[in-house]
């Protein structure tokens, strides 16, 4: 199969074109010389003469009128091709797909997401508001670019890396007991009645591990934060809560109060596949995150 070059493409099609050496050499910044041997190269290693050419003319031959269409359609696709690409480096277009946790995605997000979109706004952004197995699983199965996601340091083909320590709270009613308590502990908290996130949950699987072996009265299990802060107002109980959530419990009738244990934090990590780079667009949100997070 004949290689040929952009610059042969370009060449051919400044010359059917111009239909003279000299004007087409002159297009393409080339001596008439330099021109020629181009022409002619390309028509060796065609095999066929592309232009009948004399003294007096340049004519496409019967070869090079079939040819001349394929041409240029060749070198426009290629021409797109750089300035598609071209494009995604510069960030002037591109997707990123994040799959992240919902408390994350509802109160910490959205800020990062609008000014990315500020700085980027040719840039399609995807979001997937999940628990953090099925945040991981799209990570594993290349539908998500990364993930943020409370999950254990060791995961077989992922890169993790820790983004924040999150620090709990205890949610309750002003009126509650607790709400003027002057100093707090899991034991005091444990007589009176829960309002869980389900056990599946990293907020969950985070509290019950600080407090093991103590058992809490679980009065509710519930699957979204949403539910936890009307249950709470309307003092059926109290519940723990990481401080990335606390923007749900901003109600008149609610206390929020830093729980003073070093064991009781949810460690969100980000998550990405180890194999292969990010994207340009994936990469540049992905610091992004990690510069706000961290600064």
């Amino acid at each position: 199969m004949p290689d040929l070059s952009t610059r042969q493409l370009r060449a051919f099609i400044a010359l059917a074109d111009q239909r003279s050496f000299t004007k087409a050499a002159a297009a393409c910044h080339l001596s008439q010389p330099a021109f020629s041997a181009l022409i002619r190269t390309m028509e060796q290693s065609l095999g066929t003469r592309l232009f009948d050419r004399d003294t007096r003319s340049v004519q496409l031959s019967a070869e090079g009128r079939l040819f001349e269409t394929s041409a240029r359609q060749l070198l426009g696709d290629f021409c797109l091709a750089i300035s598609d690409l071209g494009d995604h480096v510069e960030r002037r277009k591109g997707r990123v797909h994040v799959a992240a946790l919902p408390s994350l995605a509802a109160g910490w997000l959205p800020a990062i997401f609008a000014e990315f979109r500020k700085t980027w706004p040719g840039i399609d952004l995807n979001l997937s508001d999940l628990l953090s197995d099925p945040c991981i699983d799209l990570v594993r199965s290349n539908k998500a670019d990364f993930a943020l996601a409370a999950t254990g340091t060791s995961q077989a083909g992922l890169d993790v890396q820790l983004l924040c320590s999150d620090r709990f709270f205890l949610v309750c009613r002003k009126d509650h007991p607790l709400a003027s308590e002057k100093a707090l502990t899991l034991k005091k908290l444990v007589p009176y009645p829960f309002i869980h996130m389900s056990r599946n949950s990293s907020v969950r699987q985070a509290l019950d591990a600080a407090l093991r072996p103590l058992q809490t009265n679980t009065f509710l299990e519930v699957d979204q934060l949403a539910t936890v802060t009307g249950m709470v107002e309307a003092g059926l109980g109290i519940s723990v809560v990481p401080a990335l959530t606390l923007f749900h419990f901003e109600r008149k009738a609610l206390v929020t109060r830093s729980l003073p244990i070093p064991n009781l934090t949810r460690k969100i990590y980000v998550v990405r596949r180890q194999e292969g780079s990010l994207s340009v667009a994936a990469k540049a949100l992905h610091d992004l995150i990690v510069l706000r997070m961290k600064g």
